[in-house]
């Protein structure tokens, strides 16, 4: 069995940390890796396909950076946005940048313009830029919205097990089957997980190598962990450790299916707002934090429920109920998930958290009154 076994120190233990946020390029580097791996998952088999179709033709030159699956580690950086992970990449050190691509390239010939980016050439950097844009566009952008919910989901999850039962169980409810014993961190490897791994200065895509347990060992030394969740990447961790910076763990999260594009169940463009300033008069806490409708809505998603079951019982327009979940979801209380033809909304571990142990309201509409007939005339 291939098992991965991540070492910590006393200095380690303090230096665990979680992504706050999901990083574009990360996440875009994990569904390429998905995307042209041999699959035989049939779950994303048509979203493969669908990928590779849509990748237009702009987006080539990333292949040429992969020539045997191994892409050069200057590429993969953490950042918020994809104008700061450019920039990131932009600033890597030149000799850095020559050796992971004469490493990928070996003895092979590279093209033209990846000759010019080991030159330093800037017109060579701006196909990098333009290549990453346009499989961004193509690849996360639809569903960026679904990954930025999953990611503060996963992020509440994490937190309130490390404050409820500490970081070792949190660690190994990130990895099922793995064991956390207070120094060693073990986690059973599926055969096709990939990991990013450390040659003296330089860094390389490859499979972890077979053999007895404790066979892949990473040894922190007192850099620390991050851990990032990947909703694109389920075949196993991907791992990035490099020479004297934090050793960085994308691991599978989710449901294991790949994010689709949510479509609305409803007509939207509410602004959410339901012109109230919670001075009804309720002691409901949440109300003056929330407005009465939000709060209503968020206590409603003990269960998940669809817009049009929202908007029945909180009495408001499929476009209001949407506009309401739209603002609960930025704020990472609630997530939607697509369900059929609709969509479905639940609340996040966040979310439950705000409300607490609190009964929840029974899904009813309320009953509308019957309208008083006309006096009869008087003969």
């Amino acid at each position: 069995m291939r098992v991965l076994c991540v070492h910590f120190t006393t200095e380690d233990l303090s230096r665990v940390r979680f992504a706050p946020r999901p990083a574009p390029l990360q996440e875009l580097h994990a569904a390429l890796t998905t995307a042209v791996a041999p699959g035989r998952d049939p779950l994303f088999g048509r979203w493969r396909g669908r990928v590779l179709r849509a990748l237009p033709a702009t987006a080539g030159p990333l292949a040429d950076l992969v020539p045997a699956g191994r892409p050069p580690a200057f590429l993969d950086v953490l950042a918020d946005t994809l104008d700061e992970s450019f920039e990131l990449i932009r600033t890597a050190c030149p000799e850095t940048v020559r050796a992971e691509l004469e490493r990928v390239y070996g003895a092979g010939v590279p093209p033209r313009w990846v000759r010019g980016l080991h030159a330093g050439e800037e017109a060579s950097w701006r196909v990098v830029r333009r290549a990453q844009r346009a499989a961004y566009e193509a690849v996360l952008a639809p569903v960026w919205p679904l990954v930025r919910d999953l990611h503060r989901e996963e992020f509440a999850r994490h937190a309130l097990t490390v404050a409820e039962h500490g970081l070792g169980a949190a660690l190994t409810a990130l990895a099922p089957g793995s064991v956390f014993d207070g120094s060693v961190w073990r986690w059973p490897a599926p055969p096709d997980a990939t990991t990013l791994t450390s040659q003296g200065s330089r860094g390389s895509w490859e499979r972890p190598t077979g053999g007895p347990v404790g066979g892949r060992a990473v040894r922190l030394g007192g850099r620390g962990l991050v851990l990032v969740p990947t909703f694109h990447h389920p075949a196993g961790p991907l791992l990035q450790d490099l020479p004297a910076r934090p050793v960085v763990l994308t691991y599978p999260a989710g449901s294991g299916h790949p994010p689709a594009p949510l479509a609305p169940d409803g007509p939207d463009g509410s602004d959410g707002s339901d012109g109230s300033d919670g001075s009804d008069g309720s002691d409901d806490p949440l109300t003056p934090v929330l407005g009465r409708t939000r709060a209503e809505l968020l206590r409603l998603l003990a269960e998940p429920r669809s817009t049009t079951e929202l908007a029945r019982a909180l009495r408001v327009s499929s476009a209001t109920a949407s506009g309401h979940a739209t603002g609960l979801r930025t704020a990472g209380l609630i997530r939607t998930v697509r369900a059929g033809r609709s969509v479905r909304h639940e609340r996040t571990a966040l979310g439950d958290l705000v409300v607490g142990p609190q009964p929840a309201p029974r899904l009813t509409p309320h009953p509308t009154p019957r309208p008083t007939p006309p006096p009869r005339p008087t003969p």
